[in-house]
């Protein structure tokens, strides 16, 4: 089956294109064909596609918002590859009622809308992707969601539940819920491959890093604990969100700002983390430049590592240790300084670098542990459009097992 995958990220489009096929034992295999990505929607934008025997596409242009970004990539699709038979996209909030992919139809996407107040800057864009892709390929192209939540729906009570009054959180379904889960879900995969781990039997702390980050605590294959909530706001700083803070300081602004509730939010998800606390960017990247002559900057990166070091030593406590930690997300798996930054300190509990292969590990994958360690490390890129393919197929076929069993006429066989 021929699907693409979208991926409508905060400010950027990704896709690929792959033919899935089912292999007995390995589950679904997919090949890929075409990929691409525009980064910087809303303003000038960087587009890069490319596709197997095909002349890749490399511009920079105007592309004001999603729907546009989806249509340019729906187009060269079209040109490039052979016919799309199914459609995946991410979705990053499938609350309570999504615990796996879902195909998609009216009264699903009406759900999806619903969530959108729990993550404004990411369900919105998966909307756009599914309404400009309905509208370009028509009813009968179907259509998955696959859902970041879906991953952590695993995690027991004690991880998932918060400490507010019981009728509160009943009655307005307030709860953690954790998100990068198919970011998750590709490293585990690999993780397992390259280290022949069964998934059953694979515990690691793994850490997204790129301009949302989090961290998760899996335990035999299955997320225990995560550092994101309700919301994708709570846990380590990002690039523009500020992590963990005293919940009493968005009523202390509210108060001494006279600014409503809804602005004081707008302040922690877009003018907060690295941004905030450097006053000039939320890109780690530039902050690493110029860190050496300004203050500001280096406390900024200072405190993205240390709270990713608290996180790394609190999921190690919750799952009573671990074989590995993984790093994936894009500051994940380029920035060597970081990774050095967040282990250094953690000797104590096993956990050393291979100084030369963490130096040198600025793509693909990379074992960056000392061959002595005792807690390993590993550089995994993440793959969220493979795993959005690889669900969609299952998803598909799960969706039409029951009218295999019926006969000819609609009967059972």
């Amino acid at each position: 089956m021929n699907i693409l995958a979208v991926n409508c990220g905060s400010s950027s489009v990704k896709w690929g294109v792959y033919d899935v096929v089912a292999d007995a034992g390995r589950g679904m295999i997919a090949r890929q064909s075409a990929h691409g990505q525009i980064e910087g929607i809303g303003g000038t934008a960087r587009i890069h596609f490319e596709a197997s025997g095909a002349e890749g596409l490399d511009m920079t242009t105007q592309v004001p918002h999603y729907r546009e970004g989806v249509r340019r990539s729906l187009d060269w699709v079209a040109a490039t590859v052979p016919q799309v038979e199914a459609i995946g996209h991410r979705v990053v909030h499938g609350g309570e009622r999504f615990r796996a992919p879902a195909v998609l139809d009216d009264a699903v996407v009406a759900a999806i809308h619903d969530l959108e107040t729990l993550a404004p800057l990411h369900n919105a864009p998966s909307l756009a992707g599914i309404h400009s892709c309905r509208a370009a390929l028509g009813p009968h192209v179907p259509m998955v969601a696959v859902f970041d939540t879906a991953f952590h729906a695993s995690m027991p009570e004690r991880a998932w539940r918060y400490a507010v009054p019981r009728d509160l959180a009943a009655r307005h379904g307030i709860r953690r819920f954790g998100f990068h889960g198919i970011s998750y879900q590709a490293a585990l995969d690999r993780y397992c491959a390259i280290t022949a781990v069964p998934k059953t039997r694979a515990t690691i702390v793994a850490l997204h890093l790129g301009n949302g980050c989090s961290a998760a605590a899996i335990e035999n294959g299955r997320s225990i604990d995560t550092s994101m909530g309700l919301t994708p706001l709570e846990g380590l700083v990002m690039g523009t969100r500020s992590g963990d803070i005293d919940p009493a300081i968005v009523a202390y602004l509210v108060r001494a700002e006279g600014a409503p509730v809804a602005e004081v939010e707008r302040w922690l998800n877009e003018r907060s983390g690295l941004l905030g606390l450097s006053g000039s960017s939320g890109d780690l990247r530039e902050l690493l430049a110029r860190e050496a002559t300004d203050r500001a900057a280096a406390i900024a990166i200072e405190i993205f590592c240390y709270r990713a070091r608290k996180y790394v030593g609190a999921f190690l406590a919750a799952l009573a240790g671990a074989d590995a930690v993984v790093f994936t997300g894009a500051i994940g798996e380029r920035s060597p300084e970081v990774r050095a930054r967040i282990c250094h300190g953690l000797e104590w509990l096993g956990l050393r670098l291979d100084v030369r292969a963490n130096a040198a590990a600025t793509e693909g994958e990379w074992c960056i542990s000392a061959a002595t360690a005792r807690l390993k490390a590993f550089v995994i890129p993440t793959n969220e459009e493979v795993e959005i393919a690889q669900a969609t197929a299952e998803a598909l076929r799960a969706a039409r097992a029951p009218d295999q069993l019926k006969g000819p006429e609609g009967g059972s066989r």
